[in-house]
């Protein structure tokens, strides 16, 4: 038969339209898929919300992850779920290279992955090795969320990249959490937050009073040891704070004068005084979240309002837990390097032998409480200072209301209202001189930890 050129230009037109419905209708093909639609940036941030969602509820009720486990833990499932989906963000680094001894796996090159499938996967496997002994209700309230997300994605793409998208995730947090498992000094340590093999000094060098269990309750040294846990962007020479102030009962010391202004500011507290210390307090177990999840729940809100991709939200979320851990770090190692006694010892021994503080535990009727560790420096400063830090690197300046506490009914719940981030770290930090468990110095170095452990995680190398 003679073709015309016109005829065999229709032809070839028709061969290739029966190959592109061949291949739509084989939806376990997919080497050739346009990389460019299925980036990361391409979905929302449904799924690490809803998993970080979660993690404030199980937060509140998780024994031994109090501050500072609980931020170390935040790091370790953020950096899983981040590295699980990094393939598909083309101007961004994994950050294995930079984290000796972490070995993670590899993308099979030219193949398609389900970026949301992928995060919920590592979500989902993180907080089942990280939360071993939580209540069953909350495995439960895990499983129930891992199988809708992977219902609702799995449902948008083949079986096979759905399959190869789960086993990614998976595998990714696994070897993640293989890493932790170097870190003895962190590495469940939350088992054993309190061991009975430290036993805290009583007299410092020049005859100072040392930080000892504390009036009402005189609960036991929390996690004296965590100054040894890994840090993810701070040198070892940025674990400790400046020294404090030196120690005096002379009523002329700056010593003196930091508890005096403590004591004048609890025995003279307005209401505002009064909301604003247990607005931010978040110190009693099973009553709130503990204060390094206050700043993911403030991160939670700026997802939700600035409508952010899922990559920008993980890349959040994960330089927010290293940050959140990091300070930690430091403030536990200086709080056990100098052992600074609490406003509540000096304050009853120097001044009132009746003096209290306004931090109550209205679950068990115990009043005038205070953190059982060492005063200087603040690790709720800490925390707002890294968080505002990292929160200002991805918003700049910003207002935020903070409803984190919305529709509680044990303290005054309505929501603050700030005019950038650096107000609400700061608000958090010197919230514990009216609730009378710090004394100002606390605070100050607690922030430029903060601050510090914040400018060290961004300048990890996350941009190609």
């Amino acid at each position: 038969m003679n073709f015309t050129f016109q005829s065999k230009k229709l032809l070839w037109a028709l061969v290739a339209i029966g190959f592109m419905m061949l291949n739509s209708c084989n939806p376990d093909n997919d080497d050739d898929f346009n990389v460019a639609d299925k980036y990361a940036s391409t979905y929302s941030a449904k799924v690490p919300l809803e998993w970080n969602k979660l993690m404030l509820d199980i937060d509140r009720y998780a024994p031994g992850y109090r501050p500072p486990a609980a931020a170390r833990m935040m790091a370790y499932t953020q950096l899983a779920a981040y590295e699980a989906i990094v393939p598909g963000m083309p101007n961004n680094n994994s950050l294995a290279k930079h984290f000796t001894a972490l070995s993670l796996p590899a993308v099979e090159t030219g193949k398609e992955y389900s970026w949301p499938l992928a995060a919920n996967a590592a979500y989902a496997t993180s907080y089942k090795l990280f939360y071993p002994h939580v209540n069953l209700s909350y495995f439960d309230k895990m499983n129930v969320l891992e199988k809708a997300i992977t219902t609702e994605f799995s449902a948008k793409v083949s079986s096979e990249v759905s399959t190869r998208s789960i086993a990614f995730g998976k595998a990714v947090a696994e070897a993640v959490y293989e890493w932790s498992k170097t870190d003895a000094a962190g590495h469940e340590a939350f088992k054993n937050p309190r061991p009975s093999t430290y036993t805290p000094p009583t007299t410092g060098a020049k005859g100072e009073k040392l930080w000892q269990p504390t009036f009402p309750d005189y609960t036991p040294a929390l996690f004296p040891y965590w100054g040894k846990v890994r840090t993810f962007a701070l040198k070892e020479s940025e674990k400790t704070a400046k020294p404090p102030i030196a120690w005096s009962e002379d009523p002329n010391s700056k010593f003196y004068t930091q508890a005096k202004e403590v004591k004048l500011w609890v025995d003279n507290a307005t209401d505002e005084d009064k909301w604003i210390a247990e607005y931010w307090s978040d110190d009693i177990f099973e009553l709130t979240f503990e204060p390094a999840a206050r700043l993911i729940s403030i991160a939670n809100q700026m997802v939700e309002e600035e409508q952010m991709k899922l990559d920008e939200a993980v890349e959040l979320y994960a330089k927010m837990g290293m940050a959140l851990s990091d300070v930690a770090v430091a403030v536990w190692n200086s709080k056990y390097t100098y052992n600074v006694e609490r406003p509540i010892s000096y304050i009853r021994r120097v001044m009132d032998p009746n003096w209290k503080t306004l931090l109550n535990n209205p679950l068990k009727s115990v009043s005038g409480m205070t953190p059982e560790f060492p005063a200087y420096p603040s690790g709720h400063s800490g925390f707002g200072g890294a968080g505002a830090a990292i929160l200002t690197h991805a918003f700049g300046t910003h207002e935020m209301t903070d409803d984190s506490h919305k529709g509680r009914t044990e303290f005054v719940s309505k929501a603050r209202t700030y005019t950038n981030f650096a107000e609400l770290g700061v608000e958090d930090a010197y919230s514990r001189l009216p609730l009378g468990v710090h004394f100002r110095m606390d605070c100050d170095e607690g922030l430029r930890l903060g601050y510090l452990a914040a400018l060290r995680v961004t300048q990890l190398p996350w941009k190609k």
